[in-house]
């Protein structure tokens, strides 16, 4: 093992390792970064020699050198992580989406059991009567079939919205984490006309009023990280003293950096968790305006938050939120606890639910869930794909030009027939469908695929096959 003269500082090893989670393994940046900035070279080690050509007894594992393995694993997000799904509530409030029916969200609610994820916003109660009906709804659920997911309630720090969250509870039973939340940052004070004394005897008269109905507490600082250090200090300490057992980092506008995610959360950790003695979940929450969303949520998890808010598919206000399907391909592929051995073979189901139930389409190029995510057309990828399959190797398929193994997740890859396409890849997709692959039928598809501006649908595919066998049938001879 060698190590570069010009160690990198931590703070650049955090935002080497957040660029690589954002980017994912498949995308260049992230290795780039990591050259550039002279990290370690202790990733995982290439199977050398001609063992590697042999084929039969060589993991796939042994053939990729792992540059994500090469940073300090003190950098990694410690485990167990746990992770709240925000969809049906903070997913909600894009102005593109439909409020689904309660039908559609308690379908939604299974799908995050069967996933295993920790804990879900039921809603707003104080929003309404509708929003009441949900919430109730989504909690006699999780009570009567005794669900292992935890449930909150967003709160404004107003007993108007805190009251409806005790109300519920007692109506069904089920204990719901009041999540209040307060703006912080010095742009919202002066937008607003808040004073710091306002907020903080705002803060105190919410969080005890909540703990006075029995709920636990939850307290949500907007923008924190537009928020200048004393003003964070205050308000997670007070809410703290007065009993609230869980403080959210938000980056509510979206504004932050993995540096800056990561800077942050370690400040509050250090400077207001640890002191105040007290158990404390830090969680994070964060917004995608800069593309950052997933690569700051680990960043976070780097320094030390316990629990990451997400949606599916990064529903939410503006340009959404956190993927909660994204965190959970990488938390699973970066091994981390309890994710690395959580079954997510339903989380297609659980991002078509979502995406059915508000009408947010998912990206033919979404990643791993896209259409085209484990889909190819051209020649040369095609053919290091099939040869892959032909060894009898799923894995290895799943590897050869594809940073997310699909079978992990449910999926499989897919050879497709277009204007970059080679022979081979009509071969692999008449041999998969059990049509034998005559000469003049494989020039006829390839030819038309050569000369198309699109991807061959199956019916644009299956009209050459007719076309080929009326030629036979016009060259049969007449008895």
């Amino acid at each position: 093992m060698s190590i570069a003269k010009n160690r990198p500082s931590k703070a650049q090893q955090v935002f080497a390792i957040a660029y690589n989670i954002l980017c994912f393994p498949a995308w260049p940046i992230g290795g780039l970064l990591l050259a550039f900035l002279g990290s370690t070279t202790k990733g995982t080690k290439v199977h050398e020699g001609t063992e590697a050509n042999r084929g039969n007894h060589v993991k796939t594992s042994e053939l990729i050198y792992d540059w994500n393995q090469a940073l300090p694993t003190n950098l990694l997000p410690k485990g167990p992580v746990l992770l709240n799904d925000e969809t049906l509530r903070d997913g909600l409030q894009s102005p593109s989406v439909r409020d689904p029916s309660i039908e559609q969200k308690l379908e939604i609610l299974h799908l995050m059991e069967e996933l295993g994820i920790n804990a879900l916003d039921l809603g707003l109660p104080g929003a309404g009567a509708r929003a009441v009906e949900h919430v109730e709804a989504l909690a006699r659920e999780i009570a009567g079939k005794r669900m292992k997911i935890r449930a909150n309630c967003a709160a404004r720090t107003h007993e108007n919205d805190i009251r409806p969250i005790a109300d519920i509870v007692q109506r069904t039973g089920l204990p719901i984490e009041a999540a209040t939340f307060i703006g912080s940052s010095p742009i919202r004070r002066f937008t607003e006309n808040w004073t710091e004394d306002f907020l903080l005897q705002t803060t105190e008269k919410a969080v005890k009023f909540a703990i006075s109905l029995g709920l636990e507490v939850m307290y949500v600082t907007e923008d924190t990280t537009r928020c200048d250090p004393e003003m964070v200090k205050r308000l997670y300490s007070t809410a703290i003293n007065c009993g609230a057992r869980a403080v959210v980092v938000c980056d509510t506008s979206g504004h932050a950096t993995p540096m800056g995610a990561y800077a942050l959360t370690k400040f509050v950790i250090d400077e207001v968790v640890k002191p105040s003695g007290d158990d404390i979940r830090v969680d994070w929450h964060g917004h995608c305006d800069r593309g950052f969303a997933v690569a700051n949520s680990m960043a976070a998890l780097a320094a030390g938050a316990d629990c990451v808010h997400a949606c599916a598919l990064g529903t939410g206000e503006r340009v959404g939120n956190t993927q909660m399907d994204q965190m959970l391909v990488n938390l699973r592929l970066m091994g981390v606890s309890p994710w690395d051995q959580q079954d997510l073979t339903k989380l297609k189901d659980y991002c078509s639910a979502v995406s059915r139930a508000t009408g947010v389409p998912v990206p033919a190029n979404y990643p791993v869930f896209g259409e085209d995510a484990f889909r190819t057309a051209t020649g040369v990828h095609a053919a290091a794909v099939i040869k892959a399959i032909k060894k009898n190797d799923i894995e290895l398929a799943n590897a050869v030009y594809s940073g997310v193994p699909s079978h992990l997740f449910g999926l499989e890859q897919v050879i497709d027939i277009g204007p970059m396409s080679g022979r081979s890849n009509v071969l692999f997709w008449l041999e998969r469908r059990g049509i034998p692959a005559s000469d003049d039928l494989v020039e006829r598809i390839y030819n038309r695929a050569k000369s198309s501006d699109h991807t061959l649908s199956e019916a644009e595919i299956r009209e050459c096959m007719e076309i080929d066998r009326s030629t036979e049938s016009r060259n049969v001879p007449r008895t």
